[in-house]
């Protein structure tokens, strides 16, 4: 497991890490991607509540709302983190949650 850390750029509002192909967007890429794990919150890691909900919503015991809400908090916690948490050890870049 290896972390990124983040790459904020305040004026645009933006936070990105390096991953294979590039900087991507951790809104956009790392919330959705198979290999994140987590956000580090200062000394601690904090699962990504994305795959709680899909899981949830899988075994049929969570509404479709609850990945919205998931979302939500995922921005919450970059917001308030400093890298992420990524599995992809082989560098194959982002794999698709959904």
């Amino acid at each position: 497991m290896k972390s990124l850390p983040f790459l904020r750029n305040e004026k645009k509002n933006k936070v990105v890490v390096t991953c294979v192909g590039g900087e991507v967007s951790v809104h956009s890429y790392c919330a959705y991607c198979r290999h994140c794990k987590g956000v580090r919150v200062g000394s601690r890691i904090v699962a990504t509540p994305q795959m709680q909900a899909l899981n949830d919503v899988r075994k049929g015991i969570a509404a479709d709302e609850n990945l919205m809400n998931a979302a939500m908090l995922f921005n919450t916690l970059v917001r308030d983190g400093s890298a992420i948490e990524c599995d992809d050890d082989q560098n194959n870049g982002y794999l698709g949650l959904y």
